[in-house]
């Protein structure tokens, strides 16, 4: 439901410098971070109300995945790849459609993988599917940081 309104365009992202949130996700520049629907409330946007309100200090990419998807395998070692190359511009959350059912519901995350790009500003994107690593880069440069 969240994926379909952002997409959608029928809400716009607010973006807040929340120092709580700053803090905790710097130790995890650099690295791929699994994240729980707790966690995910604390640093990416917060649930509870229903509407999308990035709340990151830096863009990042969402890879909702299963531990038993090819596909999602393959792209993996790229995604921790671009952790480490661009810790300084982005994070990379993922985030087990089998363990965090009700976020893989609020975001459609049924054909997997599926990656959500999400600016500091504007509006996010999203991927269905397995990219080759040079379209997975691309992607990320062009949605998430604006190259």
């Amino acid at each position: 439901m969240l994926l379909a309104m952002l997409l959608a365009g029928t809400t716009t992202i607010a973006v807040a410098a929340d120092k709580k949130a700053t803090t905790t996700t710097a130790k995890y520049a650099g690295k791929v971070k699994h994240l729980t629907k707790a966690e995910f409330d604390k640093l990416v946007c917060n649930t509870a109300n229903g509407t999308w309100k990035y709340i990151g200090d830096k863009p990042c990419v969402i890879d909702f995945y299963a531990t038993w998807c090819g596909p999602c395998k393959m792209i993996s070692p790229y995604l921790d790849e671009f952790a480490e190359k661009y810790k300084d511009q982005l994070y990379i959350y993922k985030i087990d459609i089998d363990k965090e059912r009700e976020l893989a519901s609020m975001f459609g995350a049924y054909s997997i993988p599926l990656l959500i790009f999400v600016p500091k500003q504007g509006e996010p994107s999203a991927q269905r599917g397995a990219l080759a690593k040079e379209d997975l880069e691309a992607a990320i440069k062009k949605a998430v940081l604006g190259q």
